[in-house]
């Protein structure tokens, strides 16, 4: 399999197109040092040696599909604002094809993170939630149609930030399986009923379970026992469930599989969900096998783990983990 997967990477993983469409964002981080206590309130001084912007939301998603090689396209909304100038650069920066973006009336969801040392100190988060104008939406819609005919699967990253609308999803899944796009969504709505028909849901364990409000346990069982119905209830192919130490559960085709994680330090899950629907929908889009695709995307969420902040992962980094694999 690890030979399989390294062909894949050098050889097909840079003439498959994926579209991303969902909740884009900013994430800006201030690294520094504690060593005293202000006297102003009894909170940490942090003094700030490093900052730096990323990627966040679905544009991490495009952001790591950009790095493995990937065509990569982008659709959602951004402000008008000093942040959207600054992601729209960092997307160009990365051959990230975002002029099919929105610029609406809120601001670009921004999350501001202080770290001191390895520890988070604060978190600022710059966003507006609620519904954009129905023109947005529309457009919003006609931008995914016109990429339909060049891509090879559409991600849809749900951050729950306004994006991702029971109308939106339904009409974009519609439009993809009319099209023989393959779509997958990374779920926040409980109610999943906005992701019907979609190709493969990826939740993780969390998410899982509070869409079947019911009190399952992380164990093979569990899933394997509530899957079967979650696929048939929402007209699904498969679901990939992804499950912390446990590593991850693929149900698809008749088959159910348990890809158990590596035993590693982790530093921070930030960006771990992106890093695995970005590179399970690449394996897909080069026409990997899904339990293919899912070993890879495990292996590229272990190494986003080890890092600190929003990371995305490069085609020689995993490369490289495939090789020390071998």
């Amino acid at each position: 399999m690890i030979d399989r997967l390294k062909n894949f990477l050098l050889e097909r993983a840079g003439s498959c197109r994926v579209l991303v469409v969902g909740d884009v964002m900013l994430d800006k981080y201030f690294f520094g040092e504690v060593t005293r206590i202000s006297p102003e309130a009894p909170v940490p001084i942090t003094h700030v040696l490093k900052t730096k912007d990323q990627l966040g939301g679905a544009a991490n998603v495009a952001h790591n599909l950009a790095l493995l090689g990937a065509d990569t396209s982008i659709v959602g909304f951004i402000g008008d604002d000093h942040y959207g100038e600054t992601l729209t650069e960092k997307l160009l920066s990365r051959g990230i094809d975002y002029f099919d973006l929105i610029r609406t009336a809120h601001p670009t969801t921004t999350k501001i993170r202080v770290i001191g040392g390895h520890q988070q100190m604060i978190r600022l988060d710059f966003e507006d939630a609620s519904p954009v104008e129905p023109a947005d939406y529309d457009q919003l819609v006609a931008n995914v149609k016109d990429k339909l005919d060049e891509v090879n699967a559409v991600i849809i990253s749900d951050y729950g930030k306004g994006v991702c609308t029971e109308d939106s999803c339904r009409k974009i899944i519609k439009m993809c399986r009319k099209r023989g796009v393959t779509v997958l969504v990374d779920p926040k709505c409980r109610d999943w009923s906005r992701y019907s028909g979609a190709n493969f849901v990826t939740p993780n364990f969390k998410e899982y379970r509070e869409m079947l409000d019911l009190p399952i346990k992380n164990v093979n069982a569990d899933i394997e026992n509530s899957a079967r119905n979650v696929i048939e209830k929402f007209s699904l192919d498969g679901l990939l469930v992804t499950r912390s130490e446990h590593g991850l559960t693929l149900i698809a085709d008749d088959r159910i599989d348990h890809v158990k994680a590596k035993a590693q330090e982790v530093f921070d899950v930030s960006g771990a969900g992106d890093t695995m629907i970005a590179v399970f929908a690449l394996g897909l889009a080069g026409r990997l096998e899904p339990f293919d695709a899912a070993y890879l995307a495990n292996i590229a969420a272990g190494i986003v783990v080890a890092k600190v902040g929003t990371y995305a992962v490069s085609r020689e980094e995993l490369l490289d983990r495939l090789e020390d694999l071998s």
